[in-house]
């Protein structure tokens, strides 16, 4: 299947990617199932597998990094090539960012969408109701929620949830995300304190669950480290509340 394009919407999905060929066909595919959905973009951010091929089959226009960026630089360039394609509109795309690890779950998202499109919020994070425990997440959750509460006084219910649907201006106003898994957390405190209205919505949406074997504590380490940086970046009184690594 060639790239899909309607003509008839007004929503870009931007679905950031490594290594998920098991889930990235259903999950593009459920993604051209939300209503105002006229583009589905995955940004290939250096997986080792056929991500991008099958992407493309399932509908998807297809960016590739030749390199893993992470997932700040992939929304980054996906947006960018929304932007690209959305020379000539009298409006511009909104944008809704999806985990590619969504599977069939994707379609259940619209409640995202409709705030935004409707004018009400200027972004959305989604809050599951499908909730899957993730072993030893927690701290890393509390360590974003935290900061956000500080550095704007508005408390997330879950502050690293990557479902998020924005205007254009909102976007661009967060810009340049923060690198990594620091990004949902920058995002969230640049907004708030810029003005726009975020909303949280509740979604039925379901990702894989992170494990608890050595990856998994690396991949938890990993988005602490992000995570602090982009706190120490917006509100540096914050910096030194941090936990302190030892040397």
């Amino acid at each position: 299947m060639q790239a899909q394009q309607r003509s008839d919407g007004d929503v870009a999905v931007i679905i950031p990617a490594k290594d998920e060929g098991e889930r990235i066909t259903a999950t593009v595919k459920a993604a051209w199932e939300l209503p105002g959905v006229d583009l589905v973009v995955v940004v290939d951010d250096g997986s080792a597998d056929d991500t991008g091929r099958l992407a493309a089959e399932a509908g998807a226009r297809v960016v590739r990094h030749s390199r893993n960026r992470g997932k700040g630089a992939a929304m980054e360039t996906g947006a960018e090539a929304v932007r690209l394609l959305d020379e000539g509109r009298e409006t511009p795309r909104h944008l809704l960012f999806l985990d590619a690890d969504l599977g069939d779950t994707a379609s259940a998202a619209a409640p995202l969408i409709e705030p935004v499109r409707r004018g009400e919020a200027d972004m959305t994070i989604a809050t599951f109701t499908t909730t899957v425990k993730l072993g030893g997440h927690g701290f890393v959750v509390r360590l974003s929620r935290d900061g956000i509460r500080r550095a704007t006084g508005w408390e997330a219910t879950q502050p690293l949830n990557g479902q998020r649907c924005l205007t254009r201006a909102a976007f661009e106003a967060g810009l340049p995300l923060a690198a990594g898994f620091g990004v949902e957390t920058g995002l969230t405190i640049d907004l708030i304190r810029g003005g726009f209205r975020v909303e949280e919505v509740e979604v039925p949406l379901a990702h894989r669950a992170t494990g608890t074997d050595w990856r998994a504590q690396l991949h938890r380490a990993r988005q602490f480290r992000d995570v602090a940086r982009a706190l120490a970046v917006r509100e540096p009184a914050i910096a030194t509340r941090l936990p302190r690594t030892r040397r």
